[in-house]
């Protein structure tokens, strides 16, 4: 089964394509930019979404918000978004409390 026709078009830069290329070779990459960089290197050459969700393991929807992004900011897009929340009560170098 085909997905359906999209209106959505990926195209990438010859730099851009070297940075998501680089992001897949480094071990120390997060594995949720990986799979956005992997799913955006398959957009652009013209895989559906609903192949790439199927491969890169991310919902089809996931898929479409991270190639909009993509799109419209470009590598930057990628990245995660600062989320909300409760900042932390301790800082990280504060270390253990002794007696």
């Amino acid at each position: 089964m085909q997905g359906r026709i999209s209106s959505i078009r990926v195209e990438t830069t010859g730099e851009q394509q070297d940075v998501l290329e680089s992001w897949l070779r480094k071990s120390t990459t997060p594995m949720g930019l990986a799979k956005r960089a992997r799913a955006i290197l398959m957009l652009a050459s013209g895989e559906t979404f609903s192949k790439t969700s199927q491969y890169v393991d991310l919902g089809e929807r996931h898929i479409r918000k991270w190639a909009r992004r993509f799109i419209n900011q470009g590598i930057e897009g990628l990245y995660d978004a600062k989320r909300p929340g409760r900042p932390p009560v301790f800082s990280p170098s504060s270390g253990i409390i002794s007696s």
